[in-house]
């Protein structure tokens, strides 16, 4: 041997841009790649990012294998590092041009640390017995990949198990479902996280009771989007609800979480839900008027399937759809991290239903970008989101149904706006002076 070590730098072009994405793949790929070349496994580690891109390490008794990949450019750069006469970093290589599917590559082996170069010193050697010890009972190698939805300026990352639970492209989307270790099981829509097990209660109470405990008799809803079923499944708490038709584009959203998150969906079979496999789009341009009581738009961010239900038209035909007493909820994004979409939804919003009745309020989810979430309450006729609570009622609901954020005093102060959010909408939409809690009412 003329080197203590051996480095080949790899480039491999015109991959499967699906496989380079793939953290799961990736990591299995490089894991048995080292096993191949007789290698130690020490420690993994290995990060996606939203929406494209894998950095990731097999770190190995005899050094280390290494990648990122770029799947928008079919491109993955590999480092294969190894010492030792026994390990073969060539088989390492062979086995992920393979796994990567591809068909171009570009290589370059260097000897690292070569002997002519080195002098050895005398070093003390351990115990006979204590390294025997250690290398029969070898730990099992640690795991840490991890997820993480990002933009230019921000991203969050979640460990999570290595697998992915669920993962198919259906027309419109990416739907996967990932098992995150601080979050349980985590349902992303083109690498965005959409709801997780641990906080999903959060947005579905807040975007569900706060127009329903408002409305004097909410019968017929409507909600576009919400295939995960947690919407669904916090109206249908509401006795008067008599139909609930939810709209779903995508039928792989509610394949994903009726197979693998059971608490969120655990409604989507009940009789009073009728669910609609098409465009929420056309399902409100053609839906008769005065129908609704609540409609409740469950939408993704503006991007992709959803771009159309941020669009006045939508709106418009919203308000059509609306009995006269109705009322509109829609996720209105984050002050802090969407802020241009942010104020032009209340511009929108308020040209339709007018200034003084278009309010937003707040809830605070862990796992979306900033943690500060908005929702908006728009009213068509003269129904104020506090001013017509009937607290003892919300109270007596909350109870009953063991809810985890809402409650009444939520309910108002959810209202209170701080200051750089009253300043983003002002002359925009009206602020709404609270009414006292009065404890026990």
């Amino acid at each position: 041997m003329e080197a203590l070590g051996r480095h080949v730098i790899a480039e491999f072009y015109n991959c499967s841009p699906d496989k380079i994405n793939d953290v799961s793949h990736i990591e299995k790929s490089m894991v048995k790649a080292a096993k191949l070349a007789g290698a130690t496994i020490i420690n993994v580690t290995f990060h996606h990012f939203s929406p494209f891109g894998i950095s990731g390490v097999v770190v190995i008794e005899q050094s280390h294998l290494s990648i990122h990949t770029w799947p928008e450019y079919q491109f993955a750069s590999i480092d294969l590092f190894t010492c030792g006469e026994t390990i073969n970093p060539w088989i390492s290589f062979d086995h992920l041009k393979e796994e990567f599917g591809a068909d171009h590559i570009s290589s370059i082996e260097l000897q690292r640390g070569q002997l002519h170069h080195l002098t050895k010193i005398p070093v003390n050697t351990p115990d006979v017995r204590d390294y025997a010890s250690k290398k029969n009972n070898q730990p099992t190698y640690n795991r840490n990949i991890w997820f993480t939805e990002r933009n230019d300026n921000i991203a969050l990352s979640l460990r999570h198990s290595g697998d992915v639970l669920f993962s198919k492209k259906s027309p419109y989307q990416k739907v996967e479902i990932i098992d995150t270790c601080a979050y349980g099981k985590t349902l992303t829509l083109d690498g965005m996280i959409m709801t997780t097990e641990k906080d999903e209660y959060i947005y579905h109470e807040m975007i569900s009771h706060v127009p329903a405990l408002t409305h004097p008799d909410p019968e017929n809803i409507l909600i576009i989007g919400g295939g995960d079923g947690g919407v669904a499944r916090e109206i249908l708490k509401h006795e008067s609800v008599n139909q609930v038709d939810m709209v779903e584009i995508d039928e792989v959203v509610i394949e994903a979480s009726k197979k693998l998150l059971p608490k969120i969906s655990s409604t989507l079979n009940h009789p009073k839900l009728k669910i609609h496999i098409e465009d929420g789009i056309e399902f409100v341009k053609n839906s008769p008027k005065n129908k609704y009581d609540i409609v409740i738009v469950d939408s993704t961010d503006p991007v992709g399937p959803a771009e159309g239900l941020f669009k006045p038209s939508f709106y418009n035909d919203v308000y059509k759809c609306l009995r006269p007493n109705g009322i509109m909820v829609t996720q209105s994004e984050s002050p802090e991290f969407n802020t241009s979409v942010f104020q032009e939804i209340y511009r929108c919003y308020r040209e339709i239903f007018g200034k003084n009745n278009v309010h937003c309020y707040l809830a605070f989810i862990p796992t979306y970008p900033s943690g500060m979430w908005s929702f908006s309450y728009c009213s068509k006729g003269s129904i104020h989101p506090v001013n017509d609570l009937d607290f003892k009622h919300a109270s007596d609901f909350v109870k009953q149904h063991k809810l985890r954020y809402y409650n009444a005093e939520i309910h108002n102060s959810s209202f209170i706006l701080p200051n750089f959010v009253r300043e983003l909408l002002s002359d925009k939409i009206s602020t709404i002076k609270v009414k006292k809690i009065v404890a026990n009412c």
